[in-house]
């Protein structure tokens, strides 16, 4: 008797970079053009992708708010997330969606670890048990020097949150902190020179998003 074929899971794709790397403009593009490819397409981000983690996105942005110290930052965080991914992420998943999210764990290392100071071995261990120890297939790192970022960071955004008044100095131990993330998992994340035209980041982008969608295909064709 032949093997009862199943529908492959979705791929899970993630944008990281500090403020003004341009990646929410790429998650935009990148889903409009995996979409116009025919697939099913999921845009989703962090915090928020639910209505309670977009309630905890606001408390967390707002800097009108009391000052929120590091550890409730990433309780908060970490509550949006387990919404996020019990209600959005895993069911689209098993569904044979591509989900394609703007920031998750990796911005908790790099915000909360390097920025904040707080504990990486503690918060690696609470983002397990935030996410059932989901890890995305590909995470696309968009790199830019801080002065660039926080200067285009000041021009288009209506409004300022909580992190645009962080130090530069604050910023820059982010930028170290992602870095490190990406020489921890080379394979995993993907860095990408964001200081240079939207247009030429795109193709970068499409390139190495095709590339994994390829490589993870055929290997679920292989143990399907």
């Amino acid at each position: 008797m032949g093997r009862t074929s199943r529908k492959p899971t979705g791929i899970f794709i993630t944008l990281e970079g500090g403020e003004g790397s341009g990646k929410t403009t790429q998650a935009r593009k990148l889903c409009e053009g995996l979409t116009a490819q025919g697939l099913d397409v999921l845009h989703t981000r962090e915090p928020g992708g639910t209505l309670l983690a977009e309630r905890l996105r606001s408390i967390l942005l707002d800097h009108s708010v009391e000052t929120i110290a590091p550890e409730t930052e990433a309780y908060l965080i970490f509550a949006a997330r387990r919404q996020h991914v019990d209600h959005v992420i895993k069911p689209a998943l098993a569904r044979g969606v591509t989900v394609v999210c703007d920031r998750f764990s990796d911005s908790t290392m790099a915000y909360q670890g390097y920025g904040r100071g707080l504990d990486l071995r503690v918060l690696r261990r609470m983002n397990d048990w935030a996410t059932g120890k989901l890890i995305p297939q590909l995470t696309l790192l968009f790199d830019v020097p801080v002065s660039i970022g926080l200067s285009r960071r000041r021009k288009r955004a209506a409004t300022e949150n909580r992190l645009d008044r962080e130090t530069e100095r604050f910023h820059r131990k982010v930028r170290a902190g992602f870095h490190a993330l990406a020489r921890r998992e080379p394979r995993r994340i993907m860095v990408i020179n964001s200081a240079r035209s939207l247009e030429s980041v795109a193709h970068t982008v499409e390139e190495l998003v095709m590339n994994r969608l390829k490589t993870y295909s055929a290997r679920t064709s292989r143990h399907g």
